[in-house]
């Protein structure tokens, strides 16, 4: 099977002494029948030609922002929306430095930073420019905003220097980009299901129960998957979050509603339940606004768990079921607690005690334990919650494939 047959590459060639290779590697591209369209900057221009580009692309070469003609369809835009990926080849110190900072002084960089696919970065410069600091730290910065790095080798450089820093040779590039929609043409037909945010349990028509949850450890989880090709349903409780619209969002409110959304979405191949679910909700719901007294007596009962009754019900069990575990102490005991109790496959637990992670912060760190006691349990340090998305759903893959 062919896995580029009419995706849709856009190339953003710098300015490099390897910009060649990237002519070899628009061949290697047209060959599988993916439609490439190409920028090149304006130092690349001193290493290839527009002719040959267009030679080779069978397709216009875009290369200043400020052109009247280009500007009228808004290159930048409908550029950044046509691609399926950006692949920079190669990608100079100059290019990283100027991305990670969220530049936007020419039609490449402004294409990237109106972008909202994923962008492969193939780095080449000579090998002091690798090592260096300021390198190193503007690629962990690219890397932590979802950027994808392929290479760089080592090897003999065009300065006559030996080392690190030399681009990936094309073939290797075209491999790891076929992989990449290999990956996505396999995971569409998976079906993933997620739950996110808190619950609100009414008393009155104006007052209700409800906790810190945020939502953006799971509105994150939802565009990971999304991004990696499975069909996603992201069930959420109120939060003030935005979604991709190729995801199927259901907003809801109580609990009772949130079971019912996850019942009518089910089967999947994996739930990922971290919706902070309220425990309990008010046995009697006022109709009319309570008015304010020396007391008020409150009887609560409980909320169905929806996570322990998917995980034990065979008919709408998913092939992997994942829960979330808030807790303030003693984690590890109270998660594997939680993962036998509720019969599911893993539990992702973090400290929310902590304030620098978890609820309403951009950040977490999370433990997962598996069931299988073949696999290891393991800890994900503290990084951007896009991030902890990212490596859940590459365990989630190896798992179900």
């Amino acid at each position: 099977m062919n896995n580029l047959s009419q995706k849709k590459i856009l190339l953003i060639i710098c300015g490099g002494i390897s910009a060649y290779k990237s002519l070899q590697l628009i061949r290697l591209l047209k060959k599988q029948s993916a439609e490439v369209k190409t920028i090149l900057t304006k130092s690349a221009k001193k290493f290839v030609t527009p002719l040959s580009v267009a030679s080779l692309s069978q397709g216009k070469v875009y290369d200043d922002l400020f052109n009247a003609e280009s500007e009228a369809e808004m290159d930048h835009i409908s550029l950044s929306r046509w691609a399926d990926i950006i692949l920079v080849a190669p990608a100079t110190a100059n290019t990283i430095s100027k991305l990670s900072t969220g530049s936007s002084d020419d039609l490449a960089s402004t294409v990237i930073l109106a972008s909202d696919k994923d962008i492969f970065l193939t780095p080449s410069m000579n090998v002091r420019m690798w090592e260096h600091p300021s390198t190193k730290q503007n690629l962990n910065k690219l890397k932590s905003y979802g950027y994808k790095i392929i290479g760089p080798e080592i090897g003999d450089m065009a300065c006559g220097e030996f080392g690190e820093g030399k681009m990936t040779e094309p073939k290797d590039i075209f491999q790891t980009i076929e992989a990449y929609f290999g990956e996505l043409n396999k995971n569409q037909k998976l079906k993933a299901l997620v739950t996110a945010g808190p619950t609100n349990e009414y008393i009155d028509p104006v007052r209700f129960i409800t906790n810190k949850s945020s939502g953006k450890q799971g509105y994150a989880l939802a565009k990971s998957l999304s991004k990696r090709g499975f069909q996603t349903t992201l069930i959420s409780g109120p939060t003030n979050l935005q979604i991709d619209s190729n995801i199927n969002l259901i907003k809801v409110e109580t609990a009772d509603e949130m079971f019912k959304a996850t019942k009518e979405n089910l089967p999947s191949d994996v739930a990922i339940f971290s919706a902070a679910v309220a425990d309990f909700k008010v046995k009697e719901r006022r109709i009319e606004k309570i008015k304010k007294h020396n007391h008020l007596h409150l009887e609560l009962e409980k909320n169905i768990d929806i996570l322990n009754y998917v995980s034990k019900h065979n008919s709408l069990r998913p092939k992997l079921v994942i829960g979330f575990a808030a807790e303030t102490n003693d984690i590890q005991e109270n998660a594997q607690k939680k993962l036998i109790e509720k019969n599911c496959d893993w539990i992702i637990a973090n400290d929310v005690s902590n304030n620098s992670i978890g609820f309403d912060s951009d950040f977490n760190e999370v433990s997962i334990f598996y069931k299988n006691k073949d696999i290891k349990n393991e800890k994900l340090s503290m990084k951007k919650k896009s991030e902890i998305s990212e490596e859940i759903t590459d365990r989630v893959i190896k798992q179900l494939n």
